[in-house]
């Protein structure tokens, strides 16, 4: 049996690392796509390109713009005439905020009046839309506080009793974006590439005409599942170490939580993504049509994972098919492991999901392989 299953995972490596632009797929790109996400992929905002219509133009209105544009997330992008030539800027995108400062501003802010600023917004990226609002609504918040401030000083009295809020979030005190993103790059691009490689494992020997001599061979059909998967399994893990060092030296991201939890789960995940794809190359015919059923499932699983998206904000339908997607249990176990440093004790729920989704697929794969071939 051993001496079989040897050949069998001889050939499936050479065939696979024979094509030197499949070595570059399997181990360039993750490498590449970890370094993109983690610089592109980026929720942060800063320099936001403002257009301030000052009608007021008084040094306590200069004042207020001074502040605001100290802060780093806004930058003085230009001073429009008129609401008409800021509409234009809009528009076309050279600018996502107007600040338009009516006259009286100063005056009626010396007085003790209530006065208003008009924010127009870029409403067609209504995350960033968002950030920008909370940004100007701290900024206002903090302004307030100032001017209080200074009119307790300028009469010689003392400020009113106030409650101040003191955040800290714990796992990310910066609110960075790759800490959240990297360890979700993991998954993705182990989901990927071996639900590709296994989807066209079994095709591949029927498209080149070579599935029947496999068929008349002593190999047993399980030492030849096990020879199909276990190359990809091992390129699996070769992709979690490299993407996880990169994050670790690139993006300061590293594994908080135990090594071997983190092999243990990813052997789950890999049962169900290859499990999937060998069910995928057992239907097809082609290895192309092998790859665009494999991107069917791939993108909605992404999706539906959490990776962007917060699974609690999906309709309750969407929540339900999402208990059936690996990716969702395997980011939960991974952001675990890379920020939060959790054990087994907590991530016991995600790891018995993840072993019954496993095991149904690969399952179903092998039933469908031995119909298809027996």
């Amino acid at each position: 049996m051993f001496e079989r299953l040897k050949a069998m995972l001889i050939k499936e490596f050479i065939q696979t690392f024979r094509d030197s632009r499949m070595r570059i797929v399997l181990f360039v790109l993750p490498v590449i796509q970890t370094v993109i996400f983690g610089y592109a992929v980026n929720m942060d905002v800063r320099s936001v390109p403002v257009a301030v219509i000052d009608r007021d133009n008084s040094p306590e209105s200069r004042d207020l713009l001074a502040v605001l544009f100290s802060s780093g997330h806004f930058r003085l992008k230009a001073t429009p005439p008129d609401q008409r030539a800021a509409q234009k800027l809009l528009d076309n995108g050279a600018a996502r905020l107007v600040l338009v400062i009516n006259p009286g501003f100063s005056s009626d802010l010396l007085r003790g009046r209530q006065v208003s600023i008009q924010a127009l917004l870029d409403g067609s990226d209504s995350n960033t839309t968002g950030i920008v609002l909370g940004y100007l609504a701290k900024f206002a918040e903090h302004w307030n506080t100032e001017q209080l401030r200074k009119q307790a000083l300028d009469h010689g009295a003392g400020l009113p009793g106030q409650v101040r809020l003191e955040p800290r979030a714990w796992f990310n005190p910066d609110l960075a974006s790759p800490p959240f993103y990297v360890p979700a790059v993991v998954a993705n691009i182990v989901y990927i590439i071996t639900m590709l490689l296994s989807a066209m494992a079994i095709v591949r020997e029927k498209e080149i005409g070579t599935i029947e001599q496999v068929i008349v061979t002593p190999i047993r059909k399980t030492e030849f599942i096990l020879g199909k998967t276990l190359p990809f399994v091992l390129i699996g893990y070769a992709n979690v170490a490299l993407i996880s060092l990169v994050g670790a030296l690139v993006f300061d991201v590293p594994i908080r939580g135990s090594l071997w939890l983190l092999v243990f789960a990813t052997g789950l995940f890999l049962m169900s993504s290859l499990g999937t794809g060998l069910f995928i190359s057992t239907i097809s015919q082609t290895q192309q049509q092998a790859k665009m059923s494999a991107f069917f499932i791939i993108f909605p699983a992404m999706l539906l994972s959490g990776f962007a998206f917060p699974i609690e904000n999906m309709p309750t339908v969407v929540q339900w098919l999402t208990l059936f997607n690996p990716m969702r249990y395997y980011l939960v176990i991974i952001r675990g492991l890379y920020l939060k440093g959790v054990g087994l004790e907590l991530l016991w729920p995600q790891l018995l999901a993840l072993a019954v989704l496993g095991v149904a697929v690969l399952t179903i794969a092998v039933a469908r392989f031995r119909k298809t071939v027996g």
